[in-house]
């Protein structure tokens, strides 16, 4: 915890860069010699970061591609790829380079458990949180979810558990970062355009099992092909392993049975709620829901009040989440679905229910054709928007399915309002990131709901 840090270089001022360089600014002249941030990028945010970062007594470089000097330690932002001359040349000039959640974890007093995965993350994340809470348990959650880990470790301590949503990217650089318990949900191919390759996400996806033995727990969705595959890695460590299946019940695992979420005990099965009484939509939410319980009581929550917490959770912002009903079409938003996968599981949670799908935004390397393939015969209409509608659009018309095409998200908006009628869900699950027009999935995702509440109020 007390450990000096020497010469500190941050690389990237988003919010965990941000966060590390002013938890190391207040340690300047006790354990911190300097602190250099830098960023390639240098727009009105940046400047404002900066002017806030050289009041503290940082050393803050904008517009820049490569770093040069010598640095104990750096500290690199998740959104620079490792390719990046900027990454590459921070790794040339620092003893090490790690993510800002090794950072954190390792100014950190505190019990950790870990959620990763393709997609999931942030559900789950969200409601291993509100069960440990509903059992008792002191627990913050940070991360990905949207507080900076390190921002939270000086004010919590041994008593309070931190659940962190962690990414490929930020487990990429880690190498001591060791959650009593790890949550692998799913891995199927995305941000192959950071990470090179399928085989090197799944296994910076992995890292997360680095360092657990004996005394931990991995809770692994053995449903799903690409974290199944890592059970054999973990296996022989003697690590606890609770696998989870919606469809095939295994010992110490999780479960659906007779209609019921079931947690395998020392005691016996448990039942704790029925499908029924989720809030949150989908098979893949009751594979969230599963996991979050397995990891819940882990920690210790009894199985009472994992049934209770997990009747009270409600979905979460751009998780399909419902947003209107209008002249009997209900509107949904799933801004954070920035993958094929995540797509596919919105349209799995509308089975048999006429949709008409919104798609569009950047391509991150991934093909849209499977995707395409698998929604034939289940999506009524597609609009197809943004950087990446023509993609889309040559995809699902090989796929027999209706598109359209729009410009940006308002047109598509507008279109997908014309084309609904009374029963159909209208769904924005754009498969793809949202940079070409918005700064995050979540301005996407409330950019989408005004325009949306617009029209409910325009009738």
């Amino acid at each position: 915890m007390s450990a000096a840090l020497g010469h500190v270089l941050v690389v990237g001022l988003g919010s965990s860069g941000r966060a590390a360089a002013k938890y190391c600014a207040a340690r300047l002249d006790d354990g911190v010699d300097s602190v250099l941030a830098v960023d390639s990028a240098s727009g009105e945010r940046q400047q404002a970061v900066a002017e806030e970062l050289r009041a503290l007594g940082v050393t803050v470089k904008l517009g820049v591609q490569q770093v040069d000097g010598e640095y104990d330690l750096a500290i690199v932002s998740p959104g620079i790829p490792p390719h990046a001359s900027l990454a590459a040349s921070a790794r040339a000039c620092a003893r090490e380079s790690i993510s800002e959640i090794e950072f954190a974890y390792r100014r950190s007093t505190s019990p950790w458990v870990a959620v990763t995965g393709t997609n999931g993350k942030t559900t789950t994340t969200a409601l291993v949180t509100h069960l440990l809470e509903w059992g008792g348990i002191d627990a913050t959650a940070v991360g990905n979810i949207g507080t900076p880990a390190i921002e939270v470790v000086e004010r919590s301590g041994p008593g309070q558990v931190l659940v962190a949503e962690v990414s490929s990217f930020q487990l990429a650089l880690t190498s001591s970062f060791h959650p009593r318990v790890a949550v692998l949900l799913n891995i199927t191919p995305d941000h192959l355009d950071w990470h090179g390759s399928e085989a090197a996400y799944a296994s910076d996806k992995a890292r997360v099992f680095a360092n657990l033995g004996p005394d931990d727990t991995a809770v692994i969705d053995v449903d799903d092909p690409g974290s199944a595959a890592v059970v054999p890695q973990v296996e022989p460590r003697g690590v606890h392993i609770v696998r989870v299946s919606r469809d095939t019940a295994h010992a110490h695992g999780a479960t659906v049975s007779g209609g019921h979420l079931v947690l395998e005990t020392a005691g016996g099965p448990v039942r704790l709620v029925a499908v029924e009484q989720l809030r949150i939509l989908g098979p893949h939410n009751v594979s969230n829901a599963l996991a979050a319980s397995a990891a819940a009581h882990a920690m210790g929550v009894a199985p009472a009040d994992i049934a209770e917490g997990l009747k009270t959770f409600s979905p979460i912002e751009h998780r399909l989440e419902p947003v209107a009903q209008l002249d009997g079409v209900e509107w949904f938003n799933d801004s954070k679905a920035t993958n094929p996968d995540a797509t596919l599981k919105a349209i799995d949670s509308f089975q048999g229910r006429p949709l008409i799908l919104l798609v569009g935004g950047r391509n991150k390397g991934n093909d849209f054709e499977p995707m395409a393939a698998a929604a034939s015969g289940r999506v009524r209409h597609v609009v197809a928007f943004g950087e990446s509608a023509d993609d889309l659009a040559r995809a699902f018309r090989a796929a027999g399915v209706d598109v359209h095409q729009a410009s940006g998200l308002l047109e598509a908006v507008a279109a997908a309002s014309t084309l609904s009628g009374p029963g159909d869900a209208v769904v924005l699950s754009p498969a793809c990131a949202s940079f070409d027009e918005f700064t995050s999935y979540e301005h996407r995702g409330s950019v989408f709901k005004t325009a949306v509440r617009d029209m409910e109020d325009g009738r």
